[in-house]
């Protein structure tokens, strides 16, 4: 495990955002770098182990990023240099960025993604309402969130949830105080990837009946497995993801000098293979789990870093280890 030493500076959490004003970033990225957020609180925990998918060669690039930002910015501004590009949809960063920010480590936000309706959006709170399910499974937090708006719609029924991992979970437990026990978040497979749950997911008698809210680009996997074990699956795209439609061009420069991009699905670690085109970029890659990390190596990244069992301190610890990688390279070039 590469251990991370936090510099003696002032813990202030320093934030660089993409914004309409993007042109002018440059200039004052030591002013906007100054925006600060009131930390999470939460009861400590152990870490959990993460895994890093493949490693490249050390090579000398690194020391080239750094040369990128320092001829991006002032004298004063590099000093805010961002090391870690976060990038989930814009207001969905800010519990990284607090965690991150306790390491003195400064972070730009590049949203990637934005998630819009599905098809099934609107039906769903009529399903809910209708029909009683053994099982609603739920395997991301944006699904979780969509779940959750179509539930109340639907008046709150009683369901059993299956969730692909704590992430997930978490996205119940803080959106309803513990006395509420309409949903009960009844089963965590052994390992957060969808062909582990629908392996997993028990089966009560001959007919089990699952709900399966999910993105219309979520592959077959977790219906199909549970089809073949005899569940009768419902599945509804409940919603989709696009690409951001804009990236402004220096906010770019910035994050391909970033030694770490964070991603949190694989529609994002697909839209920043898209952004980068033909540019050689090889820094690290700290996905949210292992499906993530999976798409990200499919795409040809080499460093590539996830925890083995997804949650924001995993994730967090998963970056620290990409940081150290990459710091291990500069003190070799």
């Amino acid at each position: 495990m590469n251990k991370i030493k936090a510099s003696t500076t002032t813990g202030t959490n320093n934030v660089i955002t993409a914004g309409p004003r993007a042109s002018s970033f440059v200039q004052h990225v030591t002013i906007m770098a100054q925006f600060s957020l009131s930390p999470v609180s939460c009861v400590p925990s152990p870490l959990p182990l993460r895994r890093r998918v493949f490693l490249a060669p050390p090579r000398t690039a690194a020391a080239s990023a750094i040369d990128a930002v320092s001829t991006s910015t002032s004298s004063s501004a590099s000093n805010f240099a961002p090391k870690v590009v976060v990038t989930r949809e814009r207001g969905k960063n800010a519990k990284l960025i607090a965690a991150l920010a306790k390491h003195e480590i400064n972070c730009l936000e590049l949203p990637l993604i934005e998630h819009m309706r599905g098809p099934d959006f609107d039906r769903l709170p009529s399903v809910l309402g209708d029909n009683a399910f053994d099982w609603v499974v739920i395997t991301s937090p944006e699904a979780g969130s969509v779940f959750l708006e179509a539930w109340r719609a639907s008046g709150m029924p009683h369901v059993k949830i299956g969730v692909v991992g704590a992430g997930t979970a978490n996205i119940f437990k803080e959106a309803l105080p513990s006395s509420n026990q309409s949903l009960d978040i009844a089963f965590v497979p052994s390992r957060a990837t969808g062909k582990v749950l629908a392996t997993e997911l028990p089966k009560v008698g001959s007919k089990c009946t699952v709900l399966y809210p999910a993105s219309a680009k979520a592959s077959n996997e977790i219906e199909e497995g549970l089809s073949n074990r005899g569940f009768e699956v419902t599945r509804m795209n409940t919603y989709t993801t696009v690409p951001v439609q804009h990236v402004d061009h220096m906010v770019l420069k910035l994050a391909l000098a970033a030694p770490v991009i964070t991603v949190a699905s694989p529609s994002a670690i697909r839209a920043w293979k898209n952004l980068l085109s033909d540019s050689e970029w090889n820094n690290s890659v700290a996905c949210i789990g292992e499906t993530t990390a999976t798409m990200a190596r499919s795409l040809g990244f080499a460093n590539v870093y996830y925890p083995t069992r997804p949650g924001l301190e995993g994730w967090v610890e998963s970056i620290l280890e990409a940081l150290g990688f990459y710091d291990e390279l500069l003190r070799h070039t």
